[in-house]
């Protein structure tokens, strides 16, 4: 039986992209034979310049759902627009019941988040935030929500474009 390993440090491959272990479960599966054991990960990548992906992997071993749930958080990378190292506004990200409330910091303020949610933070080069987790606090549904947060942000060029006015009027 694979052991589970805690590797909540962040690891860097040849590509660049930052990496993330968040969550390992231990899932059980009751056939005819008896108990089958397996494992589900859930890891967020990130390029520290704005670019976040999230992934589940499930494998028989540890290190196999883990290499799974990198790949398929490769493949998912969304781009998001930060402003010098923080966020652009104040923003909730919904998913499911778990709703996270996060909003810009000045510099030195530092990640101020829970545990999934200073992960996403972490590896997409957030340097100051301040965020909260309202209703869920499961890993899988609060980085979802996060993402959801922080994909609908705006800028100030995208608002301005919008209305058909510089950025200067609005800002």
């Amino acid at each position: 039986m694979a052991k589970i390993q805690p590797r909540m440090q962040s690891e860097e491959r040849g590509d660049g992209l930052r990496e993330k272990m968040i969550a390992v479960n231990r899932v059980t599966k009751v056939v005819k034979g008896g108990r089958v054991l397996g494992f589900a990960a859930l890891t967020v990548v990130g390029d520290g310049d704005g670019g976040i992906g999230m992934g589940k992997g499930k494998a028989r071993e540890v290190p196999v759902a883990v290499q799974k749930a990198m790949e398929e958080a490769r493949r998912r990378m969304v781009k998001v627009s930060l402003k010098a190292g923080t966020l652009q506004h104040a923003v909730i990200g919904h998913h499911g019941s778990a709703r996270v409330y996060m909003q810009p910091a000045s510099d030195g303020t530092g990640i101020i988040a829970g545990g999934p949610m200073r992960a996403v933070f972490e590896v997409m080069g957030v340097q100051n935030v301040l965020a909260k987790c309202l209703g869920s606090t499961h890993p899988y549904n609060v980085v979802r929500a996060t993402i959801n947060g922080l994909t609908g942000m705006t800028t100030p060029a995208e608002i301005a474009a919008k209305r058909g006015k510089k950025v200067e009027e609005i800002v």
